[in-house]
């Protein structure tokens, strides 16, 4: 069945302001779609506003993984038709996990982090979001890349004016409490359930989602007559949504849900 909405719901990964799909509503609105880009709850500020409010940020430290997909799941149900859900990274996972709630009419998961079961042993995952998780470091306490952190995890192989720009526009502090939640149950997908189209993006420059880490995540979906669609895109980091090339990357995703 063709898709009808024209209604989309961005949802934003860890780490940074939601404010980075602006370009994105901008253009998706200018092919006849309307779109909301909604902040994860206690994340509605500016980011210099949000970086100031740390360490006293103690209600977002404390957030969880399930409370974030469920502040989204609100959102996406407030619609009178289920709308397209197109997330970035943790935001695609919590993507994945709303399209296997029967919630959106298509999926986008644009460089996800992977659902458990999907294991991610690439050294390079590791290395750019272990940190995230905070061992051995105050629960109630927030955590914020760091710059050199971010050049790895985020904007490799861009110019150092550029990473220094994205940083400053982006970055936020983050709850470690839901970076944990990726690695439990809240994570969880059902791989077997059949589900609405769905599309996987990967990118073959990210170090923190590597590319052969998305198609694990694409592979572990049983073939079930659902439509299920896979693409790497080259050149691409992880913060491919802010990359000069993102208007590339939004046509494929344009085009794709077309042809649902």
């Amino acid at each position: 069945m063709a898709i009808q909405t024209k209604n989309v719901v961005f949802v934003t990964g860890a780490f940074v302001t939601n404010l980075g799909w602006n370009p994105w509503i901008e253009y998706f609105q200018s092919k006849g779609y309307t779109c909301v880009a909604p902040p994860w709850p206690f994340k509605d500020a500016p980011p210099d506003v949000l970086r100031k409010r740390q360490p006293n940020d103690i209600d977002l430290a404390t957030l969880t993984l399930s409370e974030v997909v469920d502040h989204y799941a609100g959102i996406v149900k407030s619609f009178p038709e289920k709308p397209i859900v197109i997330g970035h990274s943790l935001g695609g996972l919590m993507t994945q996990i709303i399209v296997n709630r029967d919630l959106a009419a298509a999926g986008v998961a644009i460089h996800s982090v992977p659902p458990l079961g999907v294991f991610p042993y690439e050294f390079s995952f590791l290395k750019a979001g272990w940190k995230a998780l905070g061992l051995f470091t105050s629960l109630k306490k927030t955590y914020l890349m760091s710059f050199k952190d971010w050049q790895y995890a985020f904007v490799n192989e861009m110019p150092l004016e550029e990473q220094l720009e994205a940083y400053e526009q982006n970055t936020i502090p983050e709850s470690k409490t839901v970076a944990r939640g990726g690695l439990t149950s809240a994570a969880k997908v059902d791989f077997d359930k059949p589900h609405v189209p769905l599309l996987l993006t990967s990118g073959d420059l990210d170090t923190i989602i590597p590319a052969h880490l998305n198609l694990r995540n694409y592979k572990r979906y049983k073939k079930n007559g659902s439509v299920l669609d896979y693409k790497e895109f080259k050149g691409r980091n992880h913060y491919v949504v802010g990359q000069s090339t993102w208007k590339e990357d939004a046509d494929y995703i344009l085009e794709w849900l077309a042809k649902q």
